[in-house]
């Protein structure tokens, strides 16, 4: 994935991201808690226009406050879609340290995080082409941005939320890397 992906090209990223989320994410039922927030209208989905590092991280910022001031009914998690920056992963590894740093700087830690999707995403201790890598991989570097609150009540709903990741795995070596470029086509 080029640094440039969406700009001027004819793609769609907000398009391509909300497909993902709706046939891979909720569709594969990687994550149990999406299927509701989505359906109530509550995933605020922003472009990111930033060429630089800096600039996404001040945007990140802004959306971490507009989330932080936002009623949950209203906003409960929002995505921030970068096709511009961070095309790299190890780069945008790198990133996640600083976006980290943001939070804590603004004293939201315990309060959000930000969670990570990136067309290259790997796991340490895999192999770039496992399929496990999958679960965490999106059209697009993008930044996901969680209520605490919101995390804890769903995990807390969640009779076993240990066994999604291993549920995961097996859901997705069953469609293989075939089926997942077909998911999504």
């Amino acid at each position: 994935m080029s640094d440039d992906a969406g700009a001027g090209s004819g793609r769609d990223p907000i398009g391509e991201s909300q497909r993902w989320l709706e046939r891979a994410v909720i569709g594969l039922n990687l994550c149990p808690f999406a299927k509701a927030v989505q359906a109530k209208g509550q995933v605020r989905w922003v472009l990111s226009e930033a060429t630089t590092t800096a600039a996404l991280l001040e945007q990140l910022g802004g959306e971490l406050l507009h989330l932080r001031d936002t009623p949950a009914a209203t906003t409960d998690t929002t995505l921030i879609v970068h096709p511009r920056v961070l095309g790299d992963f190890l780069d945008y590894n790198d990133f996640l340290d600083s976006a980290d740093a943001l939070v804590e700087s603004l004293e939201l830690d315990g309060v959000l995080q930000v969670a990570s999707f990136h067309p290259d995403y790997q796991f340490a201790g895999s192999a770039p082409d496992d399929v496990e890598n999958f679960t965490n991989r999106a059209p697009y570097p993008t930044l996901h941005l969680l209520r605490e609150d919101s995390v804890s009540r769903a995990v807390e709903a969640f009779p076993d939320p240990d066994a999604i990741v291993e549920r995961n795995i097996a859901t997705l070596r069953a469609l293989g890397k075939n089926g997942w470029r077909a998911l999504l086509a």
